[in-house]
């Protein structure tokens, strides 16, 4: 009998390390579907419920151990309960993608098709196509276009615009897909802004966070025509008012603050001046923030002037 027993300790031993190496590649979670795939029979798994080695997380969906503390893996708990057609949106997809540095406090999700799941916020789109959804660390979240159609209509200008930039520094999204995505979406709030966004972001992308505010700065005190990161005399300089009038650029502390740096800028700009008769204007990041209409009267003042 003492042997009998300790073959059935075996398989039980066995069959839980099975559970546990399933719920390590899903975020500490199990079905009960999975669950009774393993051999597990309904009496079983309630015997671990009551033991705590099975913790209910959503309806049919348990925790191996302990609950997960990690938003991956509550995350991925969340896309358990919802199906294989839901994907993280929203706040949750824009954390994912790195855009907002803390996780909502609950999961939000997206699907085809209406799911209610307690502490998930979780919402129907029948305009989601497959495009609209990619497979990123084994989790499915909307496309960095998407999640900006999302969290537009709650997120600034300046914010959008540097998100959008962000995303284009890392080669996550180009314009088409935002276009795509707004001229799918037409009645969604973010649809107007995103293709605002595309149309004030040509050429390549911003190459810091100062140049992202020049965008709304320019557009707010409707400054004439521009060109950013444009070549001008072998220099790669931020702003060029075309046609070849004025040059801005926008010094901040971080890359300018060092008297190397002081002493580059301006013979960079004494360089432009002598090969293109084209002058140079500095302005600071505290000048652009806190005086803004008294550098956009300057910049006209200039234009006026050549």
């Amino acid at each position: 009998m003492k042997e009998f027993a300790n073959v059935a300790d075996s398989e039980i031993r066995e069959r839980n390390a099975r559970v546990a190496r399933l719920a390590a590649k899903q975020g500490g979670h199990v079905t009960v579907g999975q669950l009774t795939s393993l051999g597990f029979k309904p009496g079983a798994i309630d015997k671990r419920v009551k033991a705590g080695w099975l913790l209910r997380v959503y309806r049919g969906i348990y925790a191996v151990g302990h609950l997960p503390t990690n938003p991956l893996d509550r995350a991925r708990g969340a896309l358990l309960a919802a199906g294989a057609r839901a994907a993280l949106c929203g706040r949750s997809a824009a954390a994912f993608w790195g855009l907002h540095k803390r996780w909502p406090q609950s999961v939000e999700l997206i699907s085809p098709v209406q799911r209610r799941i307690p502490t998930v916020r979780a919402r129907r789109c029948a305009t989601l196509l497959q495009r609209d959804i990619h497979i990123s660390e084994g989790l499915r979240v909307t496309s960095p276009a998407r999640t900006l159609l999302e969290i537009a209509p709650t997120t600034p200008t300046r914010s959008l615009h540097r998100f959008h930039n962000e995303l284009r520094m890392r080669r996550l999204i180009d314009n088409e897909q935002l276009v795509d995505v707004a001229r799918r979406n037409p009645r969604h709030r973010g649809a107007k802004l995103l293709l605002a966004l595309a149309g004030a972001s040509e050429g390549e992308p911003k190459r810091s966070g100062f140049e992202v505010d020049w965008v709304p700065f320019a557009e707010r005190y409707e400054l004439p025509s521009y060109e950013m990161n444009a070549d001008v005399a072998g220099e790669v300089i931020d702003v060029l008012f075309t046609p070849d009038r004025l040059v801005i650029e926008l010094d901040g502390w971080g890359t300018h603050g060092t008297r190397l740096a002081f002493e580059e800028d301006r013979d960079q700009d004494s360089g432009i001046l002598a090969a293109t008769g084209i002058p140079t204007m500095r302005i600071t990041y505290w000048g652009l923030h806190r005086r803004p209409a008294e550098q956009a009267r300057r910049i006209n003042a200039i234009l006026a002037r050549r």
